[in-house]
């Protein structure tokens, strides 16, 4: 990663910290740990799933590597899942599945917070790309999203839309969900 892509990751771990006081998190698209130890003072614990090579678990963060959801521990229920800069990787049409695992690894009333990247960021990411100011990024999975369709996905999944806002110039969006509580 490049001074530029840590930029932008921290930027996204700061959206998180008003959610996670006290949280049991599950983050998925995890890299090396960043969030958890960037917030390691704030959580409860949790555990990281990614794709790509994971750090070893300690004693508060297990680490999985494989895909979400299948990776991920049976019965185990989060108070908060991050996934940051994950859902515009993921084929449209395996959108409702992610964002249903997501609900049902949720405690009544958690919470997911997602960042997904405006529209217009594919273009920006190319000619960044191209000047090597940034690398870590998979062209052909940015295919111009549009972060309403995320919400329209979270909330037919059964979650309540609980903040959209813009950041990093209006190029990045902050999306926060909360799965109500059984009656």
């Amino acid at each position: 990663m490049r001074w530029l892509d840590r930029k932008l990751q921290a930027a996204r771990i700061r959206r998180v910290v008003p959610y996670s006081s006290g949280a049991r998190t599950l983050d998925i698209g995890c890299a090396d740990g960043v969030l958890f130890r960037s917030l390691d003072d704030r959580l409860a614990g949790g555990v990281g799933i990614d794709m790509d090579q994971v750090p070893a678990s300690t004693s508060k963060y297990q680490y999985v590597r494989g895909a979400f959801p299948a990776v991920l521990p049976p019965g185990d229920r989060f108070d908060l899942v991050v996934a940051l800069a994950v859902v515009e990787h993921i084929p449209e049409k395996d959108q409702p599945g992610f964002a249903g695992a997501c609900l049902a690894a949720l405690r009544d009333g958690g919470r997911v917070v997602i960042t997904v990247p405006s529209s217009r960021v594919d273009d920006i990411l190319k000619v960044l790309k191209a000047i090597r100011v940034v690398d870590g990024m998979a062209d052909h999975q940015h295919y111009g999203f549009n972060p309403l369709n995320a919400i329209a996905v979270f909330e037919r999944a059964g979650f309540k839309l609980e903040r959209h806002s813009r950041f990093q110039l209006g190029l990045n969006n902050l999306l926060v969900f909360r799965k109500p509580t059984s009656a």
